[in-house]
């Protein structure tokens, strides 16, 4: 009975420090298989003696279990960790790879892009996988889900960011188990073999179907965009402009398939199921039903992490309910949470949609109840209201210190979209199952069309207003990792003290606040003590930045084109000021001289200390050098690709650092 009382919210917390362990530490599987073996013989041992009953030995060995098991199952989740992946044996230089396709990403301005499965390298066997890009304009852009491809070409690293602060696509990527590349060019070797569809394949084929369908009707560009998304978890073809509304007003939840929309189906079916009731093992066969299609849905909508996390927990909820029980809300959650970290993939837990989808259901089971007893109505619209908002207040509490610290923003008006578009999300999403349905069966009338339409124009409307308060909009917020960790520690503890207060509580909440505040003084000090010169990579411009405590001087060639660079650097950086100024061909710095080379090739016949190439100047770079003499030469990414592997060779034949932005991202003086 001991062991029960871990379940499922102690021992959730342990296999969630377990996987955290064993992901930052990378012990690899011996280590910690060795530990949940003993861990476990100790606690088959301790079951068969009265230890358990007068010591918390028992407690402690079931909790360092679950920590083993949780580290061993990341390490297990680890493709490099299988001695048959490639990374083990494929080298560098050219190599025929086969692969399977199995997702296609949204594609760029220039190319298509798909994440495939290895099943030969050579025509040996190996495990892994890949991301393919292909040129958009080759007729490999028909490649779908369960192709086979025969490529032949060779690894490339997965571009990080060259610049500071900015999005890292390699880590993303890397977090996904996808550690190389494949480029295919124009004229690239391409063989496609269909094969036997898999379950994915064919779920994939039926979304194309339903789209095809969708699109023969008179769906706007943009709503049709909105009804995949919404029903079949496609955002691929999503406008960066809605997207972005969508993020501003605080209801980009809304496009991603999750909680909301998967507990409205099981209100849906728990519906129109209930005649089942009425059989002998009418109960049971409802359960069955129910969560068959739950998960059939969450095949049909692409597997994604917040539809896996949405569909298993409210697979539980469909049980308790089943049990006609009571049910305890955290036990559920943490239950459904346990069940997809140690089953499913352990590497969930490392997503943002997997974080901001369990920190939301947490927050709205815990808060919304406090907001509840702080005011409860009696007018029943008011209270309806209320409600809403109160569900809505709670969510974006929950989430709020993962959203600063990932996306640095916060939409001041959430709570205006989510009362004007959650209420009417459970319509729009069964006349959308209906509207597919009878489009399935070429029996969509156009006056259904015309309704969905609107209503979907209608949210997009209310959406793009909403957004365009900018004034509301709070961006570039520094928040960093330390930050999250103090703010839930904050928040928890505030709520553990207003939901039972007591003097304890109370002391550990304001150890919590003063904790806060006091790295926030910490970190503002510190940035007033920082200074750093560099010199960003930005293709066809020149950029250097300069920064002395909380103010920024920005130095370009073009400063149209940095916005985005700099908002990076700010909100990191916690800078205060910033000052654009036009590029000079000089500087000093920490009494060393910086020269800047531009198109014209003219320069000084003076020694310099660093020597900074911008817009492949014409030079003869032995006969500079020999004349400058300078420490170390830096070239950005305004000059020519061809020029900077000629400049590096020359560096290396006289043993001159070298540094391309191009390869080695922005360059930090010393």
């Amino acid at each position: 009975m001991r062991l029960l009382r871990f379940i499922p919210i102690q021992l959730t917390l342990f296999l969630v420090f377990g996987i955290v362990l064993g992901n930052f530490f990378g012990f690899g599987i011996v280590v910690p298989l060795v530990g949940t073996l003993v861990f476990l013989a100790i606690l088959g041992f301790l079951s068969y003696t009265d230890i358990r009953k007068t010591t918390p030995v028992f407690a402690f060995t079931t909790a360092l279990l679950t920590i083993s098991i949780g580290s061993l199952a990341i390490s297990i989740a680890n493709p490099k960790n299988l001695a048959s992946h490639y990374t083990h044996t494929v080298n560098e230089g050219s190599h025929v790879f086969h692969l399977k396709v199995i997702e296609i990403l949204k594609p760029t301005s220039f190319s298509n892009r798909y994440l495939a499965t290895l099943k030969a390298v050579d025509g040996a066997y190996r495990t892994g996988k890949l991301l393919i890009s292909m040129p958009t304009d080759t007729i490999k852009s028909s490649i779908q889900i369960d192709d086979e491809l025969f490529i032949h070409g060779n690894l490339l690293e997965v571009n990080g960011p060259l610049n500071p602060h900015q999005f890292n696509y390699k880590s993303y990527m890397e977090d996904l188990g996808i550690f190389h590349q494949l480029r295919v060019g124009a004229s690239g070797t391409v063989v496609v073999t269909p094969t036997s569809r898999t379950i994915y394949g064919r779920a994939a084929a039926l979304r194309r179907h339903i789209i095809s369908k969708l699109r023969k009707a008179d769906f706007g560009e943009a709503e049709l965009s909105i009804i995949q998304a919404l029903l079949l978890g496609q955002r691929n073809d999503i406008s960066e402009e809605t997207y972005n509304d969508y993020k501003n007003a605080g209801a980009v939840h809304i496009l991603a398939v999750s909680g909301l929309h998967i507990g409205i189906l099981l209100l849906l079916l728990q519906f129109l199921l209930k005649p089942l009731e009425l059989l002998p093992t009418g109960k049971t066969i409802k359960l069955v039903v129910i969560v068959s299609l739950l998960w059939g849905f969450a095949l049909l909508a692409g597997f994604s992490a917040s539809i896996i996390r949405a569909v298993t927990m409210f697979s539980f909820v469909a049980y308790a309910m089943t049990l006609n029980r009571p049910s305890n809300t955290f036990n559920i959650l943490s239950l459904s949470m346990f069940f997809i970290l140690l089953v499913i993939d352990p590497k969930l837990l490392f997503q943002v949609g997997f974080q901001m989808s369990y920190a939301a259901v947490f927050a709205i089971v815990w808060i919304y109840p406090l907001l509840q007893q702080l005011w409860y109505p009696r007018n029943i619209v008011v209270r309806k209201i209320w409600q809403l908002l109160s569900v809505s207040i709670a969510a974006q509490t929950g989430v709020l210190p993962i959203s600063l610290y990932y996306f640095h923003q916060f939409p001041g008006l959430f709570f205006i979209s989510n009362l004007l578009i959650v209420p009417a999300l459970g319509i729009i999403f069964g006349i959308g199952i209906l509207v597919i349905l009878l489009a399935l069966c070429n029996r969509l009338p156009n006056q259904l069309t015309t309704l969905y339409d609107m209503l979907i124009r209608w949210m997009n409307t209310i959406i793009a207003w909403v957004a365009e308060q900018e004034a509301f909009v709070f961006q570039h917020i520094s928040f960093d990792a330390v930050q999250l960790v103090l703010a839930y520690g904050l928040l928890i503890g505030g709520l553990v003290f207003l939901t039972k207060p007591a003097f304890k509580k109370a002391v550990v909440a304001a150890v919590a606040m003063i904790g806060f505040q006091g790295y926030i003084m910490y970190v503002t000090y510190q940035t007033k003590e920082e200074e750093a010169l560099l010199v960003l990579h930005q293709t066809a411009n020149s950029v250097l930045l300069h920064q002395a405590g909380a103010a920024l001087s920005v130095f370009s060639k073009d400063s149209s084109k940095i916005d985005r660079m700099v908002a990076d650097y700010r909100t990191a950086e916690r800078i205060a000021s910033i000052n654009n100024k036009p590029l000079s061909n000089s500087y000093k710095w920490k009494n060393n001289s910086v020269l800047i080379i531009d198109s014209t090739g003219v320069y000084p016949q003076t020694p310099i200390d660093y020597l900074l190439l911008t817009e492949s100047p014409q030079i003869n770079l032995e006969r500079l050098i020999d004349s400058l003499r300078p420490k170390r030469i830096i070239a950005d990414g305004s000059n020519f690709r061809s020029y900077a592997a000629r400049w590096k060779q020359t560096c290396l034949n006289r043993k001159l650092p070298f540094h391309y932005t191009g390869e080695k991202g922005a360059y930090y003086f010393e």
